[in-house]
């Protein structure tokens, strides 16, 4: 890929937020133009609901210029120059938070327009609309190492369109694709309501699943996932890390004066549907996934990790 423009690299309380919740969010980051054109590259999707769900899918696979595209392609070759889709991936924190995520030279897995339908399309063909389950994505994956999915939505997203649910935090739970089916609601979940040209990256296990469609049009989202071919180890900004490791906290008795935005409190803090006392499970989690992003095998938040490790010989 030829760039023009440095990444902007993310910062080290980006990545300790990625870390602790699985997600980063980046609001209106694509131009509107750049919107237009990749709504022109998809086509005309919209109609009146008499074709179905299925059969609509199967006309926009035939008609869209969205480009088919081998797993395992590099990213610097997976869209023609010049392409919308091109074009979004080398946005500079676009590429700059795939740098710091997955490296330089990840590579691509698939990419898939996900439309969200109004009900008329169900309800036409005596259909009953549903949104979609919860889910993690493809199977039971217990790496350390992890895939992106960069979530892209092309215009602005309402309520009443049915947003991406997910759950914060829940990317570090592996469970097996749609196991979590049988959940309904769940306490903290978001939903995303956002102005057009947003992208949200998630981490692969996080979970989630589309809304239902309560408008009267259609909602879309575009989704990329990329591997790293490297180590994903320090490859963002890390001026923010402390040179040395720093002291341990106080805890339960806690110190009113502690910074609440340290990379040990952030990786401490709760997600609303953590249970009590075995959200500590999470934080454990956590601070492993944070010794594998810096290489730190002696980092620890709150003594977790120290306290079950503590051997002496």
């Amino acid at each position: 890929m030829a760039h023009t423009d440095d990444p902007m690299l993310l910062s080290t309380e980006q990545m300790a937020h990625f870390a602790a919740r699985g997600f980063l969010r980046f609001e209106a980051v694509v131009p509107q133009a750049l919107n237009a054109a990749f709504l022109e590259l998809v086509g005309d999707a919209d109609g009146d609901g008499s074709e179905g769900v299925r059969d609509h899918y199967g006309r926009l696979l035939r008609e869209s210029a969205v480009p088919v595209v081998a797993a395992g392609t590099p990213l610097a070759e997976t869209y023609p120059p010049d392409s919308p889709l091109r074009k979004l991936v080398e946005l500079p924190a676009i590429r700059g938070a795939i740098e710091s995520l997955v490296g330089p030279g990840a590579h691509f897995d698939h990419h898939f327009l996900h439309i969200t339908f109004p009900e008329r399309y169900y309800t036409k063909r005596q259909q009953i609309p549903k949104a979609q389950h919860w889910h993690q994505d493809s199977t039971i994956d217990t790496r350390r190492a992890f895939d992106i999915q960069l979530f892209y939505f092309p215009h602005a997203v309402t309520l009443e369109m049915g947003g991406t649910r997910f759950l914060p935090g829940s990317h570090l739970r592996v469970v097996s694709e749609a196991a979590i089916a049988r959940y309904q609601n769940i306490r903290g979940q978001e939903h995303v309501v956002c102005p057009a040209g947003t992208v949200l990256i998630f981490h692969h296990g996080l979970w989630h699943g589309g809304g239902m469609n309560r408008s009267e049009h259609l909602r879309y989202l575009f989704k990329i996932r990329l591997c790293p071919q490297v180590r994903q180890e320090r490859l963002w900004n890390t001026s923010g890390l402390p040179v040395s490791p720093e002291p341990q906290r106080a805890i339960f008795w806690t110190d009113p004066k502690a910074d609440p935005d340290s990379v040990a409190a952030v990786l401490t803090r709760p997600e609303p549907w953590f249970e009590a006392d075995t959200e500590r499970l999470e934080y454990i989690g956590r601070a492993r996934f944070w010794r594998f992003l810096t290489g730190d095998k002696s980092f620890d938040a709150d003594y977790w990790l120290t306290r079950i490790e503590n051997e002496p010989g």
